[in-house]
């Protein structure tokens, strides 16, 4: 039995911003070109504005502190958070700010917007599938979304790499941006 989510509408309308405790924002990097690195931040916080009603009238932002990447290798954190990578003591943060939301089918959108990480602004659009809203038992109204997109680390000024002895290289270029978003509704 498969079940879908309920279609997005109108009630979804309002200000929310991300639950860290229940949103995840993590990526996927090839490694040694025969294994996948997965990693997320922990600290971050994030607005949406929904219109559901007209959604290209909604808008979202994100800030991470890149000083929370978990790649669970304290070595490995520290070699991203380094000059190698991104540089955390010049760029600590990496910020989004859509500029444009495009509803693709009954629970799908795309949201395009400007990504920046280490000073370096790219526009990036990241599907997203509408997961749903409840009330809580708190007593407070949810969301939740789920997307991902790739994108190219060197287009953002991440390019350290190692050759490997059998060809190739330690880390790949593409990048997978993963958000599994739970979001409160604040007004």
């Amino acid at each position: 039995m498969t079940t879908s989510a309920p279609a997005f509408t109108g009630e979804v309308t309002g200000t929310y911003e991300l639950d860290p405790t229940h949103t995840r924002i993590g990526f996927v990097a090839r490694h040694a070109m025969v294994t996948k690195v997965r990693g997320a931040f922990n600290e971050f916080s994030g607005t949406a504005v929904i219109n559901g009603d007209d959604p290209s009238q909604s808008s979202a932002t994100v800030a991470i502190k890149v000083d929370s990447i978990d790649t669970r290798n304290a070595d490995r954190d520290a070699h991203l958070r380094n000059n190698d990578f991104l540089q955390v003591e010049d760029y600590p943060e990496i910020t989004f700010s859509s500029t444009s939301i495009t509803q693709t089918g009954e629970n799908t959108f795309d949201v395009t917007g400007d990504l920046t990480i280490k000073g370096t602004t790219q526009q990036v659009t990241v599907p997203f599938e509408y997961q749903g809203a409840a009330k809580d038992p708190f007593g407070y109204d949810r969301v939740g979304f789920e997307g991902s997109t790739v994108i190219n680390r060197k287009d953002f000024g991440v390019t350290w790499n190692a050759p490997l002895e059998t060809g190739g290289v330690l880390v790949g270029d593409k990048v997978t941006l993963e958000f599994e978003v739970s979001a409160v509704k604040v007004s």
